[in-house]
């Protein structure tokens, strides 16, 4: 147990060093390079301005780069060779406990991470470079959920052919059979869940909440005995440890699509993967440990269907949540101080949940 608990936060540990030592050249490459939106303000989903946001962010925008992602899925991928050539170096070492580089349980949400993190960065290349002539610059939201949903039902059918996973396990010991639809609803999942990545809207908010859910499902993990997905899990928290110890304000750079595409794509693929795979219930509590993402897009929902059948009427000043309480007066501290205590208290509710359906 002792060893397994190590294994748990020695690997979150370095990758929090290793992305704190990467943070220097990434920093100064991005702003040697210029990687920034070279206008500030952003369009709607229907073309439109945004003139309370972009009065509320105007000076945000422009001169501060993008892509600082690169430091959380970077200094995972780096964790992970180091543990991967440690335990290979001496393999009946102890040094090979700690490899957590697994088929069974960490190579599926790895790989998740890695494409969302490359298809994030050349949304985020477009971005800055203007390289498709568009108002909003980068991968219209349509290519990218369409991304999202090939990558959704690619895993689904690899759970489903594979791993045998049919179904979503409810409280005890129950299980609702999907069958041949399994993967299906693993591709909405990934949707619903890249959808709530809009978070991503303040200095420092969307790294503690993402900290929060991958500490949440690291305890769900290691609960269930999946050693190697806690760990994983603790190295992905390591990571984004360090991108908010520049991120908080005044940001050194933002996190981006870089990061919370490849972020929420391997929250979800971890949610099945403590499912019915795990012998738990990951699915059912994913609303919960990720409610702040629900509320953001339902904001998002609202604004947009109040404005269409109510004669252009708001029910929030500006959409998302986080900045209608922007809007409101609120600091953007005082948001995301209050997100990261809801964060922290939802995962706790839902490692709660998840632990006494177990029991």
């Amino acid at each position: 147990m002792n060893t397994d608990i190590l294994k748990l936060f020695l690997p979150g540990t370095v990758a929090f060093v290793v992305g704190i030592a990467l943070t220097p050249l990434i920093s100064g490459y991005l702003y040697r390079h210029r990687m920034w939106k070279k206008k500030a303000g952003k369009i709607d989903f229907d073309g439109n301005t945004t003139p309370i946001f972009n009065e509320l962010h105007k000076q945000k925008e422009v001169g501060t780069p993008r892509m600082g992602g690169i430091v959380i899925w970077a200094s995972t991928v780096i964790t992970v060779a180091i543990f991967w050539v440690l335990g290979h170096i001496s393999p009946g070492g102890i040094s090979h406990h700690f490899d957590f580089l697994s088929r069974s349980q960490t190579l599926i949400p790895l790989a998740v991470l890695i494409l969302g993190a490359f298809v994030g960065l050349y949304d985020d290349y477009l971005e800055v470079t203007g390289s498709l002539a568009r108002k909003a610059g980068g991968l219209s939201l349509r290519k990218r959920l369409m991304v999202v949903a090939v990558i959704g039902l690619a895993c689904g059918m690899w759970f489903f052919a594979k791993l045998g996973v049919s179904g979503i396990g409810l409280p005890l010991g129950g299980t609702l059979p999907l069958g041949i639809f399994f993967p299906i609803f693993f591709m909405l999942v990934m949707m619903a869940v890249y959808a709530g990545g809009i978070i991503d809207g303040l200095d420092g908010l969307s790294g503690g909440i993402f900290a929060a859910c991958f500490t949440a499902y690291g305890g769900i993990a290691f609960f269930q005995h999946q050693f190697d997905l806690a760990a994983l899990c603790s190295v992905i928290v390591g990571g984004i440890l360090a991108f908010l110890w520049f991120n908080i304000p005044p940001a050194r750079f933002y996190m981006t699509e870089t990061g919370s595409m490849a972020l929420t794509l391997c929250l979800a693929t971890v949610a099945f993967m403590t499912d019915s795979l795990g012998g738990g219930y990951g699915i059912l509590v994913l609303p919960v440990i990720g409610f702040l993402f629900v509320i953001t897009v339902a904001s998002v929902i609202i604004q947009v269907l109040s404005k269409k059948f109510r004669n252009g009427k708001k029910v929030f000043h500006v959409a998302p949540l986080h900045h209608h309480f922007e809007a409101k007066g609120w600091t953007a501290a005082k948001v995301t101080m209050r997100y990261w205590i809801l964060a922290i208290v939802l995962g706790m509710l839902g490692m709660i949940l998840a632990i006494l359906w177990m029991t």
